[in-house]
C-alpha cells in the first residue's frame, strides 16, 4: 500500500515519535509499505512521522548515490527506535531535499559521522557508527522523530527566503508525483 506523504506546516511533523514494542500492529506490512512508499515517491529514505505514524521507525535506502558515493552501494536498512548518541567530525554542507517539502532542496551542514543506537525489523539491538552520505541520511531522517525538519536547519535569512515556497506547500498549492496530506485548513 502506497501511503499519503504527510506536506510541510502539517502539525504532526513537529511531534517527537515514541518507541515501539515487537507486538505494534501490523509492523512488518507497514515496513513493507513504508518501503513502497518511498520507492513510488522516489526517496532514499522515509520516517514513520512522513506518513502519520509517531513512532521511531525510517527506512533507507541509499543506493541511489553509489554512483557519487560508494559507500552507499548495497545499503538498504530498517531503523526502529533510533536515538543517536553520538555525532562528530566535520560538518559538511550537501544540498538536501524531502518528500514532506517538495521542490525545495537547500545546503544543510550535519557532522560527518553519527553513532546510532537501534533495532532492525527481528527487533535485533545495534549500535554501531556510519560515516559520510550514509551519516547524513540516517541524521535527515532521524531528525523527522523528533519533529525537525530540515529547513530548520538552514540559515534563517535562507527561510526568510523560502517563506512563500512553504507556505505555498503548506496550503497544498504544489504539483507532486504523490498523494500528499496537507494541513487542517483554519476557519
Amino acid at each position: 500500500m502506497i501511503f499519503p506523504i504527510v506536506a510541510y506546516g502539517h502539525p504532526n511533523l513537529r511531534k517527537v515519535s515514541v518507541d515501539i514494542t515487537p507486538e505494534y500492529p501490523g509492523l512488518q506490512q507497514l515496513i513493507i509499505d513504508m518501503w513502497e512508499t518511498m520507492y513510488y515517491s522516489v526517496g532514499v529514505g522515509l520516517a514513520a512521522p512522513q506518513i502519520n505514524r509517531q513512532i521511531r521507525l525510517f527506512v533507507i535506502d541509499a543506493n541511489p548515490y553509489t554512483k557519487q558515493y560508494p559507500e552507499a552501494e548495497g545499503f538498504k536498512k530498517v531503523f526502529i527506535n533510533a536515538h543517536i548518541v553520538e555525532r562528530r567530525g566535520e560538518e559538511w554542507a550537501y544540498n538536501e531535499g524531502c518528500l514532506s517539502i517538495p521542490d525545495i532542496h537547500e545546503d544543510v551542514y550535519r557532522p560527518d559521522e553519527v553513532r546510532i543506537k537501534y533495532q532492525d525489523e527481528e527487533f535485533n539491538s545495534h549500535d554501531e557508527w556510519f560515516g559520510g552520505i550514509i551519516a547524513r541520511v540516517i541524521q535527515h531522517e532521524y531528525d523527522h522523530l523528533d519533529g525537525i525538519l530540515f529547513v530548520d536547519k538552514i540559515h534563517s535569512l535562507r527561510r526568510i527566503m523560502l517563506k512563500r515556497k512553504l507556505l505555498d506547500i503548506s496550503k497544498g498549492d504544489i504539483q507532486v508525483g504523490y498523494k500528499m496530506i496537507f494541513p487542517p485548513k483554519k476557519k
